[in-house]
């Protein structure tokens, strides 16, 4: 009975030894990328925890505020300053006899007895992604919750989309308070049939980056506008958010990781007026898709203007009511996040 006691006592500290040796070998690998090198892991960290609002706490458990500061200064855009011009949009969604490049056939060409939208599986970056074009994008609108600031969680995608009776429809601005499920308090303006439904802290003279579409079905880009002159240059329908990526097919210069690698959500318009939504999805935080990653799927497909949304968690591609992208493995099981605005086909 003693050797036997024995061999399994053995037998448990050998599992136990080998169990520590990976556990050292995981803490080495893992100090090594932290503190090795190599850049791109450190910038692909830092980046997207200081862009979330709940886990910037992340990149200061590892390293300095100095270090934080300096890669977050290595990884940068150059914001591009000039508004959207709406006469270079000229409405015309028709399939052609005669395509410029496959990327352009595959986006035009439409699915049998649907001549409404047409969604399409793409690879951005190491990203799973889906880009959504639109024919109609006359029809294409705000969405929100029904009220602001009264003490909710705001509303999903796929609620709100339901409600309007949407076809297609994404998340759109951000929401304060930074509460795990999000809240129903919009951060910047909200604009919804010509008039300013909410500006933050009750401001009407501050300026914002604002994300706007005419009653024509233009994409409007307003570089540090107020919500009266976003209404005056045309704009019936907006959020405020960014960065802008393209405008006036002029595309965003980039240094970098400056928003990380995370899912992203992008609305934009080409030349002839499609509009395009772009959805990426990931598990995890460092699994998703890049700035740089998403501008290169919107100029394949032909982008003349593109805005990027609120991305993470909130990212929502709600289709014929059923959520379509996963935003992570819980997001995904809930139907997705709770936000406030978004952009919808609706008839």
């Amino acid at each position: 009975m003693k050797k036997i006691k024995k061999k399994k006592k053995s037998k448990l500290w050998t599992i136990l030894t080998i169990l520590f040796a990976i556990g050292d070998l995981i803490a080495i690998g893992g100090f090594v990328l932290m503190y090795g090198p190599w850049d791109y892991f450190q910038n692909l960290f830092v980046t997207t925890a200081m862009k979330t609002r709940s886990h910037k706490y992340l990149a200061y458990v590892f390293y300095s505020e100095e270090k934080v500061e300096q890669i977050m200064n290595s990884n940068y855009f150059i914001k591009i300053d000039e508004d959207v011009n709406l006469d270079d949009i000229v409405i015309d969604t028709s399939e052609k006899n005669k395509y410029k490049d496959e990327y352009e056939k595959e986006l035009l060409t439409r699915e049998p007895g649907n001549d409404s939208y047409k969604v399409l599986d793409v690879k951005v970056g190491n990203a799973k992604g889906y880009l959504v074009a639109i024919y109609e994008p006359e029809k294409v609108k705000l969405i929100r919750t029904k009220k602001f600031n009264i003490g909710t969680f705001g509303e999903k995608v796929t609620t709100m989309c339901e409600r309007y009776g949407g076809s297609v429809c994404i998340n759109g601005g951000g929401f304060a308070n930074g509460l795990s499920n999000g809240s129903d308090i919009p951060v910047g303006y909200v604009i919804d049939d010509g008039e300013i439904l909410w500006a933050e802290n009750n401001d009407y003279e501050r300026r914002g980056d604002i994300i706007g579409l005419t009653n024509d079905g233009k994409l409007k880009l307003m570089n540090n506008a107020t919500g009266d002159e976003a209404i005056e240059a045309g704009i019936e329908y907006g959020l405020e958010f960014g960065p802008f990526l393209i405008v006036n097919g002029k595309s965003m210069e980039i240094h970098g990781m400056p928003y990380g690698v995370a899912n992203k959500c992008v609305i934009a318009q080409r030349k002839d007026g499609v509009m395009m939504f772009l959805v990426t999805e990931g598990e995890t935080y460092i699994d998703g898709a890049s700035l740089s990653d998403v501008l290169e799927v919107l100029e394949k497909y032909g982008a003349y203007n593109a805005a990027n949304l609120d991305g993470g968690q909130s990212t929502s591609l709600v289709i014929n009511n059923e959520l379509i992208n996963s935003p992570n493995a819980i997001a995904k099981k809930q139907g997705g996040r709770y936000v406030v605005t978004g952009f919808g086909l609706i008839p």
